[in-house]
C-alpha cells in the first residue's frame, strides 16, 4: 500500500497532527499537554522520531527558560514591584484613553522581558477597580489591554514563549548545519543514512552551508527590528480607534447600572435561618437592588416564578441572578448557606475569616469538564463556589450540576489567605479579591528589582561580554555566560534565595501542563521534519506559489496566523518552523525571513480568545464574545501582518 517506510512515517506523521489539532478545535477542554505526549508518544513508537530526540525536547532550554521567567514573574507579583507601577501609572488617568495611553507604555515594556500572563493578571483587579471609580465600561480596556502584552512579546527573545521555542529550534539546526560544513559530503546533499538522524531531510546541503548564518540563534533585540514597529503601530490603533470597534459593557462586581455580569446564586435555608416562615417580600429578598429571586425548589418542587407572597420553608433552596455587591448583602443573612456547600463532608470556613475571591478559570485547569458538585473545591482549594458567570450562556439553576469551562468565572467563598496561596497556581486567574495584608513582600521590592534589571542588563551585554571578560577569562568565556536561559534561570534562583519568592509560591509558579505542551510539541515538530513530512508541506507550498520567495513568505504568515487563532501558539510554532526552512530550501533562499515571518505569526493572536491565553484571561470579566475579538482584532491583524511583512523582506533579504 505504501512505497517504502519513510512513506509511512510521513502518513502517520501528518495523520496524528491533524488528529490532534482537530481535537483541539473540535474539543475546547482537552489538554494539551495530554494530546502533545501522546503524540510524541506515537511518533517514537512508530520510529517518527528517534527516542533521544524525543526526551531532548522535553528537556529543551526553551522549556528552562520559560520555567524561570515564570518563577520571576511571580517573585516581582509577590513583592508588590507590579503592582507599584500599575496603580502608579493609573491613580492620575481621568479617561479612557487617557489611562490606555498611560497602560500602554507598560504593558508593551513589561511583556518584552516577563511573560505577559503575568502582566495582564496583575493589572486586571486594578483595571476594573479603576473603571468602577470612574463609571467606565472595562470592556474598553480589558482587550486592549491583553493585545498590547501580546504586541510586547514581540519586542525582544523573551517576550513570549513562542520566540523560545523556534529559537531553541534554530539553535540546534546551527549546530546540525556546522556538522555538515565540516564533513567532506557538504557539497551534495545529505544522503539516506545521515536522513535518519539529523533532522535536514530533504535539505541541500550545500544551500545549508550557504546559509548556515541565517541558521544561527536570534539574539535578544533581533526580533525587535520588526516587533517594536508592530507594537507601536498597534498600541496607536488601540488608542485611536479602539474605543470604537470595543462593546460598552459595564462589569458588574460592585455596579448596579442596567448592563450587569449577573451571576447565577444557588442558597439552601438552613436550620434556624431567619427567612424561615416570612414571605418572599417579608425577607427582604425583594428589595435588594440588582438581586432577583428566579426560583424556589422545595423537595424537587420547584416554583417559578416566585411571587412576593410566596413563603420561605427551611431547607428550601433558592436560585438567584445578581450582583457580587447584593451577593454579599444575601450572604450575611443568617442561616443562608451555598447550596454546594450541603454536597461536602469538611467542616465549613470559619466566619470570621472568610471572603469572597473572583476567579477565571483557566484552559489547563484541571476542573475544566467537571461538575462544581464533583470538582470538591473545599477539599483542594479550601472554598466553596457561591455564585457562576459564563458570559452569553443560559447555566443551569443548579449550580453543582454546571460543568465548568475555560473562562468560566466563579465567585468563590474562602478563607484570606487564599490570594496569597492560589495566586500563582495554573487552576485559574485571580481577577478580584479582598486585600490581605500578608499577600504582598513590600520589604523584598527592592530586592526583585534589582535582580530583574540585572537580568535584564546581562541579556543586553550577552554580545559584548567576551571582548570585556577577556582578561579575567584568558582561556576563554564559559559558553554559559552567554546563554539566555542560564541568564534568567539564575535569576530566578536569586529570587528564591533572597526571599522574594517563597519555594512554596515558586513551585506553584510552575506551570507544568505549559512547560509539557511546549517540550511534547517542540518533539512532534522535529519528528515532522525528521520524517520528510515538513518537507513534503514545503514542496506543496512551492508548487502553489512558484519561485516567487514574498509570496511564498506571505502564504508561510498567513497560515500560521490562522492556525495560531485556532490552537496552541506554541503547538503552531513547532510545527511551522520546519515548514518555513524547506521553504526556504527549495526556493533557494535565506531561511531567516521565513523563520521571522513565523515567530511573528505564531504570537499575534487577536482574532479569537483561543490561541493566547491573555486573551482568554479578560474575557469573562470584560463580558466578550467571540463577535468581538473579530471586530476588534481582524483590523488589529490586518495592520501588524501588513507591516511585517513589508519589514521582514528589507531586514532579512531573502538572497
Amino acid at each position: 500500500m505504501f512505497e517504502d517506510q519513510a512513506t509511512l512515517k510521513i502518513c502517520i506523521a501528518m495523520a496524528t497532527v491533524g488528529v490532534v489539532f482537530l481535537t483541539m478545535v473540535v474539543r475546547r477542554n482537552a489538554p494539551t499537554e495530554i494530546l502533545f505526549g501522546l503524540a510524541l508518544t506515537l511518533f517514537v513508537v512508530c520510529g517518527v522520531i528517534q527516542p533521544e530526540r524525543a526526551w531532548h525536547s522535553l528537556a529543551d532550554s526553551s522549556v528552562i527558560a520559560i520555567g524561570g521567567l515564570l518563577v520571576i514573574s511571580a517573585a516581582l507579583k509577590t513583592t508588590g514591584a507590579l503592582d507599584l507601577l500599575g496603580h502608579s501609572l493609573l491613580g492620575s488617568a481621568r479617561s479612557e484613553r487617557h489611562a490606555l495611553s498611560r497602560l500602554a507604555g507598560v504593558v508593551v515594556g513589561g511583556s518584552a522581558f516577563l511573560l505577559n500572563t503575568a502582566i495582564v493578571a496583575m493589572l486586571l483587579p486594578m483595571v476594573i477597580s479603576w473603571c468602577r471609580r470612574h463609571h467606565i465600561s472595562p470592556s474598553k480596556l480589558l482587550m486592549p489591554i491583553s493585545y498590547l502584552a501580546i504586541l510586547g512579546g514581540t519586542c525582544t527573545l523573551v517576550g513570549t514563549s513562542t520566540n523560545f521555542v523556534i529559537n531553541g529550534m534554530l539553535s540546534e539546526m546551527s549546530q546540525q548545519a556546522s556538522l555538515l560544513a565540516e564533513t567532506p559530503e557538504a557539497a551534495t546533499d545529505v544522503n539516506a543514512d545521515e536522513a535518519a538522524d539529523l533532522p535536514q531531510r530533504g535539505y541541500s546541503a550545500v544551500w545549508m552551508n550557504k546559509y548556515r548564518a541565517d541558521l544561527s540563534k536570534m539574539n535578544l533585540l533581533e526580533i525587535s527590528r520588526v516587533g517594536i514597529p508592530c507594537a507601536l503601530a498597534g498600541a496607536a490603533f488601540l488608542i485611536l480607534f479602539g474605543r470604537h470597534l470595543l462593546p460598552d459593557r459595564e462589569e458588574l462586581l460592585d455596579s448596579l447600572e442596567d448592563q450587569r455580569r449577573e451571576y447565577l446564586v444557588e442558597m439552601i435555608v438552613s436550620t434556624g435561618c431567619a427567612l424561615i416562615g416570612k414571605t418572599v417580600e417579608e425577607g427582604g429578598l425583594r428589595n435588594l437592588p440588582g438581586l432577583f429571586l428566579i426560583e424556589i425548589d422545595r423537595d424537587g418542587q420547584v416554583i417559578s416564578p416566585v411571587a412576593p407572597t410566596d413563603r420561605i420553608y427551611e431547607n428550601d433552596q433558592l436560585v438567584f441572578t445578581g450582583v457580587v455587591s447584593t451577593i454579599v448583602d444575601l450572604k450575611r443573612i443568617e442561616g443562608l448557606v451555598p447550596a454546594v456547600d450541603q454536597d461536602d463532608e469538611s467542616p465549613p470556613l470559619h466566619s470570621a475569616t472568610r471572603c469572597l475571591v473572583e476567579v477565571v478559570l483557566s484552559p489547563t485547569s484541571p476542573l475544566v469538564g467537571s461538575t462544581i458538585r464533583k470538582a470538591n473545591f473545599r477539599q483542594h482549594y479550601g472554598a466553596a463556589v457561591v455564585a457562576v458567570h459564563r458570559n452569553g450562556e443560559h447555566l443551569p439553576s443548579k449550580i453543582g450540576n454546571i460543568e465548568l469551562s475555560p473562562g468560566d468565572t466563579l465567585l468563590l467563598q474562602t478563607q484570606q489567605s487564599f490570594v496569597r496561596s492560589f495566586r500563582n497556581r495554573p487552576d485559574f486567574y485571580l481577577v478580584s479579591g479582598v486585600e490581605d495584608s500578608d499577600a504582598r513582600r513590600p520589604d523584598k521590592r527592592s530586592i526583585a528589582l534589582g535582580i530583574a534589571l540585572a537580568m535584564i542588563a546581562w541579556l543586553f551585554l550577552m554580545p559584548f561580554l567576551p571582548n570585556w571578560l577577556r582578561s579575567i577569562y584568558p582561556d576563554g568565556l564559559p559558553a554559559a555566560l552567554t546563554m539566555i536561559p542560564v541568564a534568567i534561570l539564575t535569576a530566578a534562583m536569586g529570587m528564591i534565595a533572597t526571599r522574594c519568592v517563597s519555594v512554596a509560591d515558586a513551585r506553584r509558579a510552575i506551570d507544568l501542563p505549559l512547560l509539557l505542551t511546549i517540550g511534547a510539541a517542540i518533539g512532534v515538530g522535529r519528528g515532522i521534519s525528521d520524517c520528510g513530512a515538513a518537507d513534503l508541506i514545503a514542496k506543496t507550498i512551492v508548487n502553489s506559489v512558484g519561485n516567487q520567495a514574498y509570496l511564498g513568505l506571505a502564504v508561510i504568515f498567513i497560515l500560521t496566523v490562522l492556525f495560531t487563532e485556532m490552537i496552541s501558539n506554541v503547538a503552531v510554532a513547532a510545527t511551522m518552523f520546519y515548514v518555513a526552512v524547506g521553504l526556504a530550501s527549495h526556493l533557494d533562499a535565506s531561511p531567516r525571513p521565513f523563520i521571522m515571518a513565523v515567530t511573528l505569526a505564531a504570537s499575534l493572536s487577536f482574532i479569537s480568545p483561543i490561541g493566547y491565553q491573555t486573551n482568554l484571561m479578560v474575557m469573562g470579566p470584560g463580558g466578550y464574545r467571540m463577535l468581538d475579538y473579530v471586530k476588534a482584532g481582524l483590523p488589529l491583524t490586518v495592520l501588524v501582518g501588513a507591516i511585517a511583512l513589508a519589514l521582514i523582506p528589507l531586514i532579512w533579504p531573502f538572497y
